[in-house]
């Protein structure tokens, strides 16, 4: 028996950590972690996407410049194109239920849930920038939406990373296991 809490004799005499989970626990876990994790992602992208949905039907679309309707139709593409990616495997999921290969299943739903919020970061940019733009005419926009893109890299990209590798150890063992 382990001597500490949450650590099991390895075989050589060293403790280890972990969960205790066989492969597919594991799996099983991290799949429900995962959709936990896109029910927030999903809510605001599908949100942000229906109201980009909405614009082009008001009384002031028309009167909007090249430019603008430009950026606008990129925003759309974009929170299109992070809305299939994000809902991308719930579908995935229902396709491959019942394969046994939710291991598998686990690292593409992360993979596409990855370039999911990827696609929403660049969503979120082009829709500031159109936003800001039509709201004043002030040089400083691109500037401002650089500096909030900036914020969503730290928080979304930046801190999760160096937190990653601050607490992993050298043998790529994090000091407790997901």
């Amino acid at each position: 028996m382990s001597s500490q809490p949450g650590r099991d004799q390895t075989e050589d005499g060293g403790l280890s950590r972990g969960r205790h989970e066989t492969k597919d626990e594991r799996a099983d876990r991290r799949w429900g972690e995962l959709m936990q994790e896109i029910r927030v992602a999903q809510t605001g992208v599908q949100i942000l996407f229906g109201f980009l949905l909405t614009v082009v039907f008001t009384t002031r679309f028309p009167e909007l410049p090249a430019t603008d309707r430009t950026i606008y139709i990129v925003t759309v593409s974009l929170g299109a194109a992070a809305t299939g990616a994000l809902i991308g495997p719930v579908s995935f999921h229902r396709l491959v239920a019942g394969r046994r290969i939710k291991p598998h299943a686990v690292v593409w739903a992360s993979r596409l849930t990855f370039i999911g919020l990827l696609l929403l970061l660049a969503t979120l940019a082009s829709a500031l920038l159109l936003i800001l733009r039509v709201a004043t005419e002030d040089s400083y926009v691109p500037w401002l939406v650089g500096g909030l893109v900036a914020w969503y890299l730290i928080c979304w990209y930046v801190l999760p990373l160096w937190v990653r590798r601050r607490y992993t150890n050298v043998k790529g063992n994090s000091e407790n296991e997901d």
